[in-house]
This record gives C-alpha cells, structure tokens and sequence, in this order.
C-alpha cells in the first residue's frame, strides 16, 4: 500500500492489526488551512480461494479500524479498498460502531471494481467520514489502467470543535457483535 499526499503527515503508524502481512496506515494530517484530521487507510485481503477462504478477517479488519476511528480526538477519515461492499451487515455495522458516515448515500453509485469487466462492477473502494467533514464533490475518475478505478473526493471540514464520539450510544449488541467478530478471527 503506498499513500502520497501534498499535505502535512504528523505522527504516523503502520498497523498490523489482523493478519501479519496486510498493513493499515493511521496518519494525522493537517490541511492547508491548519486544521487536523486522523486519516485511517485500509485494503483488507478479499474473501477469495486464494486470499482468505471466509470474510472473517476482512470483517475482524474492518470492525477493528472502525473502533479506532470512534474514540479519536480528532475528525476521521477511512478510506480504501475495503473489499465488501455498502450494504453488507459488517459495512453497516463498521459504520455504527465508528459513528461515521458514508458521504456516497443518496448520491448515486459509485463502482470502482472490475474495471475492465462491466458486467462484474461494483462498489469496493469506500471512504467513511466523521460528521466534521463536508462533502463538495464526488466523482469516480477514468481507469488509469488498474483494475480499480479511482474515486475523487472534495472534502471540507467543518470550524466546530471536534466532540469526542461516545462509545456508550453504541447499542450492546453491535458492540458485542463486534467483538465476537475479532475474537473468532484471533482464535
């Protein structure tokens, strides 16, 4: 996984939170304009043959992150091939658990993956925000000869201090379902 930026990277760490060979990155970012912002970025291994043979390390990945993105201090920003798609249990569930939102809902659909295969086309490239952030524009961009293509996104952030986001309106059982999730994938 590689991440270029033009704005400026603070602290930064790489995580191996599931599985031992599939990174996820955890950056603090500042704008142009000094503000700060936790950019989360992810690209869990596919359910597949020849990745993993069930979505339990995906899903274990992606509820992992999302609980990292719940307690930040800072406005959040996930994005990256998440393999699943927008309206699987586990995307919703990452999404109450995190408290963030996906700025694509009622914007129409954005399939990023097979490029080259219309037929097989749907959305696996995502990116979730924190309510601190504003969408400006979305638009997926021509293949650029990969077999996903890219998503740009216009984002502002919003002058309001950041809240801390609570875990407690987390309902009990998306926490335990949560939970569940990562413990079976380290056992």
């Amino acid at each position: 996984m590689l991440l270029y930026s033009r704005l400026e990277i603070g602290k930064s760490e790489i995580h191996y939170l599931i599985e031992k060979d599939v990174p996820s990155f955890e950056l603090a970012i500042t704008t142009k304009t000094r503000k700060k912002f936790k950019l989360f970025t992810v690209h869990p291994k596919p359910p597949s043959p020849s990745q993993n043979s069930t979505s339990l390390p995906r899903d274990a990945e992606l509820i992992a992150i999302g609980k990292k993105a719940a307690i930040s201090d800072l406005p959040v920003l996930v994005t990256g091939v998440l393999n699943d798609v927008a309206w699987s249990h586990t995307t919703r569930l990452f999404m109450r658990i995190s408290g963030l939102l996906d700025p694509r809902m009622g914007r129409g659909f954005f399939n990023t993956y097979h490029a080259h295969y219309p037929l097989l086309r749907r959305p696996l490239d995502h990116m979730f925000v924190s309510p601190h952030f504003k969408l400006k524009s979305i638009r997926r961009l021509d293949n650029f000869n990969s077999d996903h293509f890219p998503i740009c996104a216009e984002l502002t952030i919003y002058d309001k201090e950041h809240s801390k986001k609570n875990l407690d309106e987390k309902t009990i059982s998306d926490l335990r379902e949560a939970q569940d999730k990562i413990n079976r994938q380290e056992s």
